[in-house]
């Protein structure tokens, strides 16, 4: 009974920490646009502590995790039949332990390794045309219409015979609408989107894999940003996501059903003409099920328009 007990704490630790859960995320600024051919390297540390709400599925008290997430990732601006577009290529990977208190007795579980690799498209639709940098420098934002597709392809590490993996070993896609409109400094943008998934096929399972499946998971994003001065500004960030039951070999837990939000901030600041440093904080304000913690990251990026100078 004690070696159930472990393993649920493990399972409940994989379905609830994983920083690819990523109705989660908060990114101000998505859906504004660059002009054509501008790039971006932009290398981001991420550090999560937080603990986990089980929802009554299992009997576990005193779960936490704490993980780093380094995170390497390309951005280039184009031109999708005359709107502005943009591909941005993410690859991470993450160091943590997790434990928790299983009839009176403290597990833990260390991993490290690669996480999925994460390619998201985004078309502007109203309010953005494809632009040179010297036709971009007049243009002025009123409002702005976009859509985008994200799409985690399942590279990361992943060993059907662990509970606790870095990657998900499925698809995952997510179109979202995305919405931002300025009024001098003040910038406010809105998304909305869901999140599909494909069959994991070898779910942990005793005693052998068995397949899991996940419903969509529905979310929303908002972001209320002032500029400061050219290429500085700082946001309110807040989301709200919900859906996202499992099932295993096709028996539902209603359990797992998600509903949550968090709040945080941004600052970004210019270093020099090709570099800047993004600051961002943010909490669970409302966790139904998974992972509530707290998440600092700190980005570096280096930009350029055409060739690397």
């Amino acid at each position: 009974m004690r070696f159930r007990y472990r393993l649920a704490l493990l399972l409940c630790l994989y379905l609830c920490w994983r920083p690819l859960a990523a109705a989660q995320d908060l990114a101000p600024r998505a859906y504004v646009i660059t002009p054509l051919h501008a790039n971006a390297v932009t290398l981001t540390w991420s550090f999560y502590k937080g603990g986990f709400d089980f929802n009554g599925a299992v009997p576990i008290t005193g779960a936490t995790g704490t993980y780093n997430v380094p995170v390497l990732s390309y951005y280039h601006a184009l031109s999708f039949f005359g709107r502005s577009a943009n591909v941005t290529v993410v690859l991470p990977y993450g160091v943590g332990t997790f434990t928790g208190d299983v009839l009176g007795q403290n597990r833990s579980v260390y991993r490290s390794g690669l996480l999925d690799l994460t390619v998201r498209f985004s078309a502007n639709l109203k309010g953005g045309p494809a632009m040179l940098p010297q036709q971009f420098v007049k243009w002025k934002q009123k409002t702005i219409i976009g859509a985008s597709l994200k799409i985690v392809a399942p590279t990361g590490q992943y060993d059907p015979t662990k509970i606790v993996n870095w990657g998900i070993n499925r698809w995952a896609f997510k179109p979202e609408v995305g919405y931002s409109r300025r009024w001098r400094h003040w910038l406010l943008d809105g998304y909305g989107g869901v999140w599909f998934y494909t069959t994991n096929p070898t779910y942990y399972s005793i005693p052998t894999p068995e397949p899991q499946t996940q419903d969509p998971i529905g979310s929303f994003e908002g972001h209320l940003s002032y500029d400061f001065k050219a290429r500085a500004w700082a946001s309110l960030d807040g989301n709200f996501w919900w859906g996202g039951v499992t099932a295993l070999n096709g028996i539902r837990n209603l359990a797992t059903k998600q509903t949550g939000s968090r709040i945080g901030g941004t600052v970004s600041l210019p270093i020099t003409k090709h570099q800047s440093i993004k600051v961002a904080y943010s909490d669970g304000t409302y966790i139904r099920f998974g992972g509530n913690y707290q998440n600092v990251q700190v980005a570096w990026q280096y930009s350029w328009i055409g060739s690397p100078k």
